[in-house]
Formats: C-alpha cells, structure tokens, sequence
C-alpha cells in the first residue's frame, strides 16, 4: 500500500484527499525536507529492503578501501609497453588480512600511486581484479591533486595533529573547492565499492581521514550495509576540531559506520565529545562496549592500537643481508653506544627537538663525548610544501652545528642518513642500538618503537654475529613522546613530553645509565604485548566487533532521511509501523466523535531557545479543526497558561493543557482547572535559591519558573559541565526537600521538582475524569484517539 502524506490537516476535515497516480511504476526516493523529519514516499515495501541490488555472493567476504591499493605497479621496459604489478608487503591493508578468517575472501578498492593513462584502464583494472581482487579508483590527475595534496593534507592532516591555520602560510585558508573534490573523490571510491558489493553479506572496512564521507554514501545506497571505518592519525579535541567550516558534515558522514576505530582512548574521548557538543549526541558503555545512539541505530567505537607484522619482521631477522650490515654497524661503533631515531621528515615528528636535546645531554655530561652517537634516519616526508623545506634546513644546520662543536678525528656524534634505505638495513640499526627515541610531537600510532622491541629480541644468528650469550635474557630502551599513538601501549618506556627539552635530555642520559636488570625487565614487558598484539590480532578484533554491531541488521526496519552528506538512516524495531494515513482517514470519516492531541513544543513549532508563538497558518489549521463538532481538539504544551492564552486566544473551542497537562481547559470561555490541586508551594522558597546558586556557576543554564513546578534547563550550557552539575544539583535538591511533598527528577538537559503524583502520564486520565461533558464524550461512543507526534510532517510536507 503507498503512504502518503498531507501538506495540510484541512484534507482530513473536508474528506478532499489527494488522488494517487496508481500504476505508473515511478519510484519516488526517500526526503527529508527537514533534519530529522521523514517524509516517506517509497512504498512500504521497499523501505524495509536493505538494498536494490539482488546479492550473488552467499559467503563472508570483506571489502578493505583504503586510499591506496596494496599494490607496486611499475611500467614494463621490454618494449611491449603495459604495466607489471605485485604486493606491496609494508602495506597494513595487505598485512591485516593476516588477521582474517580463512573463509573470508578479502577484495580491495583503492587508488593507485601510478597514473595510468585513460586508454590502459580498462585492461589494468582487469588485471588487478583478476590477479589480485583489486579494484582500483582511477582519480584524475588534476582532481587527485585537490583531494589529497589539497584537503587531506592542507586542511585536515594538519588540523588533526593541532596544527590551525592562522595565517596563509599555516596550512592556508578552508577552500570550498578543495572539499568539493574531497567529496568527489569519496564518491569515485563508492561508485567502485557499488560496483562489487553484495550488501546482504558483505563486510566493508574503510581506512583513514582520506576516506572519512564514504560511509554516507554506501549507507545512503546500502542502508543495512556492514560497515566499519577505522582513523590511522590522531582525532584533536572538539576545540580544535569544531574550526573546520565542514565539521557537521564529517561527523554525521562518520556516523554512518556501525563501528569506528581508534587507536587510543584520547582519540576516541575528542570523537566523543565532538559528537556531544556539536551534534547533541552522547555516549553509553554497556558491558565494556562503547556506544552512541544515533537515529535508532547503535554506533560502536573501538579503542584497539594497531600492531605490526610478526611474520615479516622476523623474516627478515633470518637474511643474511641483515646478518651482515648488523656486523658493519659493530665494527663502525665500536666501542661506541648507539641511540637511534627513525621519522619522517615533516614537522610533527620533533627531528630538531630530539637533536637540541642531544646538544643539550652532550653539553650538561662532558663524559659522554665520544662515547655516545645518534642516527637519525630522516625518512622522506609524505608531504611537501614549504613547511618540509623548513624542517630539512633546521635539521641540516642542527646536525652541522653539533658535530661541529662537539665532533673529533674518529667521533661524529650525530649521523644524519636522509637517503632510503632497505627494510633489513633499517632492521639492523634497530638490532645495534641501545635506545630507540621517538619525540613526535604529535603522531597517529608511530610502530617504531614496536618495531625496535621486536628486533632487539633478535635471534641466534644476530646474537652469534654480535657476540652475545643466546641463554642471556634481551634488553632495550625507548624514550617515546607522550603524544603519540603507541606510548599508552608502552608502559616500560620513558614518556617525555617532546617540547621539554632539558626532560629529553634527562631521559636519555638515564635510558643509558639504568642498570642491566631494568633494562631486561622493560624489554620483557614489552616484548610480550608487541608479540600478542600483533597486526593480525588488530584485524581480527575489529572484524569481531563489526561482526558484533552489525548482529541486528537483518532484525530492524530502517528508512533514509536527508540531502547529501546530511543523509542519515533511521532504524527501528521490527514492530514498529510507520503512521498511516490512509487508516487515519478512514477512521476519522467513520466516527462520529474524535479527541485529537496536539503537541506544540517541537512538533508545532521548533525548539528554540527563543519563546515563539505559532504561525498564523498553524492557527488557522487549529481553527478549521475546531470547527467541525464532531472534535474535541487539545494543544499539550510544557509552556505556563497565561502565555497559551494570548497565542491561541483566536480559537474560541481550542482546549489546552498547558504545563504537560497540570492545567488545562476544554475552550476558550472556561476556567482554568488543575488535575491535582495543590494547597501550597512553600517548597519553592527552599528549591529556588539552591537552583540559582547553580544558574550563578554554569554559563547558558536558566530557570524556567512555572506555576506546578521549577526547572533547572542546561541546554545551553557546556554539555559535560552542565551535565556534571545536574548531577549535583539533583543530589542537593534531593537532600533539602527530602521531607516535602515533591519529587526531584532529572531529564533531559533537566533537573525538575514538582509536586508528587503529578506525572504527565496521568493528566489526561485525570481530564477526563475531572469534566462530565468531556467523560460523556469520550466513553459514550467508538473513540479514534489520534496523537499526532508527527504534526510538522502532516501539516507542512
């Protein structure tokens, strides 16, 4: 049956209903004219199906989109022209299939890091799909350079490591032009995921900030779609976040995932609370599982650190390539204890902080001259701009004045490698060295320090080579910055905070000084988690937890509401039936007497901080309604009666029941009169004063004064702030009318007290108990009772 909805209640009282065009087959999409408010033009026999498309696949598959495909492609040089493709093994969208069942056929959809020309697309996306289950994204040239070196690493790389653009030359100015291909780019990725999902089955697992609109797309085409999203970098708190002019359209495009990923739980908590100060959505921990309740659907977060890959790195452990730089390293320091940093050479991973606070250890322990090097390897940076620029000349002045001030014949203190290196040679310098230093100032997760610990474990080989006792239980050291991913991980490590450079300074020279045992100890410590907490266990997890929140799909009816990225889906339970008009109108013809409820506060109108008076249709609708003798019509509103009076004093017939139904009248010529009187508030004097002492502290709550009651309103105000102190003032309230005749109640964004017995439940029980006219009426004969929570969508579609 199709539903339908009416632009205006008049249609019911006159019996003048649109006419629906029957047997044209167009299929109108699901509206929203207004967030938050369906309006359902699909048949009800659609708008339970999870999607369009028929699912061919019966068995579990995952379908992993990351920026990037795992893959290397490289262009053949026989002369026949085509490309050469393989696994690119350092990639953790390839790594994390480790972690998956061997039943779960894995599909990938990325992009490319080669641009491949239009006329070898087709043949190059057949071969990676057949070869390899990669479907790439061909990003043009032009399009791509906005997407990823304009958006993602203009605007929101450097916002989430705390980086605002203040000036031009910080990040530069938000353009509307660079989001807009940001957006385009999302969408060429879901046309490919389109292209190959089986909704009913499939898994879809999307990586990283570069993707972060994704989700709303799928969701939009796949409501039932099982979907995770997991964030590699670092989430800034809601002060830094909430300056992104697309900050809404990021958050609600998250928020259609049915799981997201974090890598701590700082990074979780700055989600979470973006979510509850700009989306008014907050969270709840149910049994060890965080969620938030979003349109009838749960989103779950998960806090996991991703791991690294055991079986590689120990394989390469076994090369005889390693074997051999491990003994040139020996020889070349010997006699010499090694600290090594490796980062990339941007801003944010601290290089010139970590070499001022080497100057500063050689400067303050004379001793350690020529005893002690550091290697930094300077990877090459991800970016580039002017920023890159700046770094690299700061670290090439800071390594030249170092070994120029404390160097000699034979002693270079600090050896800068700025070249590429293989996989074992960087292997080998872990192997070699005393103490790891990371001093990011801000990173994701950073798998360094992993890394290290697994290496120094090293191997009968390494320890043969090096000239260790197998039986010997293995050390190491490593001081991490606190604001990286891995260091809450890390519990054996010495935390600094990057930007101290005498407490750098201080930690190094104790990592070299502590004694043998601790440093055994530390090495124990984290050498058992790393090995347990590996990329696979990471992968496995999280596939756990999507598997978990996805459980319901199949059991809820779910509809799509909104435009564009504001698109959402509501779910609800099975039972649940939408409204239908059709049988509303029905019964309204056939009997002979109605009660219609309205409820004003946000259903008539919106909630506003601002008290306002309905529109002057609304009123007119309410006057025809009233018209008709056959209907008793009552506007519920939490608003005092003075202030309904004047609104809809043009209603002569109109009944109110204002403060939820303390006190009502049935029309405009009779008295007031209240369901429970109350002989006396003298309870006021006592929660007044308490009430303001706490509007007094907390910026944006208020006192909303009425006649039955008092309410404490903290809409307004610092969500976790107010709703701290709503907890204390419901404490303190409860304690000072503990022996009056009240009730103390907290809701939502609420603290009230009113007097006891009268619940809103019970008020129109009690209206109609109260009044032998409207008893007569409403028992007599055959009643439709007709509450119409969705009156903006009946009366304004």
């Amino acid at each position: 049956m199709g539903s339908r909805s009416y632009s205006n209640l008049l249609d019911l009282t006159s019996g003048d209903l649109p006419k629906l065009v029957r047997g044209s087959g167009k299929k109108l999409s699901r509206v929203a004219t207004t967030p938050g408010k369906l309006f359902e033009l699909e048949d009800e026999s659609r708008s339970n199906v999870s999607s369009d498309a028929q699912s061919s696949v019966s068995e579990e598959r995952m379908i992993i989109v990351g920026n990037q495909l795992p893959i290397r492609a490289h262009r053949r040089t026989d002369g026949e022209g085509g490309w050469n493709f393989s696994w690119d093994e350092d990639s953790l969208l390839l790594q994390l299939k480790n972690g998956l069942r061997e039943d779960v056929e894995v599909l990938y959809v990325g992009s490319l890091k080669e641009a491949i020309d239009p006329s070898e697309q087709d043949d190059v996306a057949q071969t990676l799909l057949e070869t390899f289950k990669c479907v790439p994204a061909f990003i043009p040239p032009e399009l791509f350079s906005k997407f990823y070196h304009g958006f993602c690493k203009q605007h929101l790389w450097p916002l989430f490591h705390y980086m605002l653009p203040l000036s031009p030359d910080l990040g530069g100015r938000f353009d509307r032009s660079l989001w807009q291909a940001y957006v385009s780019v999302n969408k060429i990725f879901a046309d490919k995921v389109m292209e190959v999902i089986s909704p009913d089955d499939d898994f879809v697992w999307v990586h990283d900030y570069h993707l972060m609109v994704l989700p709303t797309f799928l969701r939009k085409r796949f409501n039932r779609v099982k979907l995770g999203f997991f964030l590699h970098s670092p989430f800034p708190s809601s002060e830094i976040y909430r300056t992104l002019p697309v900050r809404d359209d990021l958050l609600r495009a998250l928020l259609n995932s049915d799981l997201i990923g974090f890598h701590t739980f700082d990074y979780a908590r700055h989600f979470l609370s973006c979510c509850s100060r700009m989306l008014g959505i907050s969270y709840q921990s149910k049994r060890g599982h965080i969620g938030l309740e979003y349109y009838g659907r749960t989103v779950s977060i998960k806090i996991l650190p991703v791991g690294i890959h055991m079986h590689q790195l120990q394989s390469v452990l076994d090369l005889p390539e390693l074997e051999a730089k491990v003994a040139e390293l020996r020889d070349q320091f010997q006699g010499q204890t090694l600290l090594l940093g490796v980062d990339d050479m941007d801003i944010f991973k601290g290089i010139s902080l970590k070499l001022l606070a080497f100057e500063q250890l050689l400067t303050q322990h004379p001793e350690k001259r020529g005893k002690v090097v550091l290697v930094q390897i300077a990877n090459p940076a991800r970016g580039r701009g002017k920023d890159v620029l700046e770094v690299q000349t700061e670290t090439y002045a800071t390594v030249k004045r170092i070994n120029q001030i404390f160097g000699r014949p034979g002693y270079k203190p600090v050896v800068l490698i700025d070249t590429p290196l293989q996989f074992y040679e960087r292997i080998a310098y872990y192997v070699s060295a005393e103490c790891c230093l990371v001093t990011a100032v801000r990173d994701g997760m950073n798998l360094i320090p992993y890394e290290y610990i697994i290496s120094r474990q090293g191997n009968s080989k390494l320890d043969k080579t090096l000239g260790l006792n197998p039986s010997t239980p293995k050390k190491s050291m490593l001081v991490v910055s606190e604001f990286i991913g891995c260091s809450p991980s890390l519990s054996g490590a010495i935390r600094v905070n990057p930007w101290n450079i005498d407490s750098v300074a201080e930690a190094m020279d104790s990592a070299l000084i502590v004694s043998e045992a601790e440093k055994q100890m530390r090495h124990e410590k984290h050498y058992k988690y790393v090995s347990t907490h590996d990329v696979a266990y990471w992968a496995r997890s999280f596939l756990q937890d999507l598997e978990r929140a996805c459980r319901d799909h199949v059991r809820r009816r779910c509809w799509g509401i909104g435009f564009g990225l504001g698109f959402r889906v509501i779910a609800l339970d099975p039972s649940f039936r939408k409204l239908s008009v059709e049988h509303i109108v029905s019964a309204y013809k056939r009997t002979k007497n109605r009660a219609i409820l309205l409820d004003y506060d946000g259903t008539m109108t919106v909630n506003s901080p601002i008290c306002t008076s309905p529109r002057a249709e609304n009123i007119e609708i309410l006057k025809n309604l009233c018209r008709d003798p056959k209907n008793v019509v009552f506007v519920v509103s939490g608003k005092d009666r003075k202030t309904l009076t004047q609104w809809f004093s043009a209603c002569e017939t109109l009944g109110i029941a204002a403060e939820h139904g303390y006190f009502f009248r049935p029309n405009k010529n009779a008295a007031w009169d209240n369901c429970i009187p109350v002989p006396d508030f003298y309870w006021k004097q006592i929660a007044e004063p308490v009430m303001q002492l706490y509007t007094e502290t907390t910026d944006g709550s208020f006192i909303d004064p009425k006649e039955s009651a008092l309410v404490w309103n903290y809409q307004y105000a610092d969500p976790d702030f107010g709703s701290c102190q709503a907890k204390e003032l419901l404490d303190h309230l409860e304690s000072v009318l503990a022996n009056e005749p009240v009730s103390v109640k907290s809701g939502q964004h609420i603290v009230e007290v009113k007097p006891q017995l009268v619940e809103w439940k019970l008020k129109f029980c009690d209206i109609l108990k109260s009044g032998s006219t409207l008893k007569q009426l409403l028992f007599s004969l055959d009643i439709v009772l007709m509450k119409f929570m969705v009156f903006w969508v009946l009366t304004r579609a």
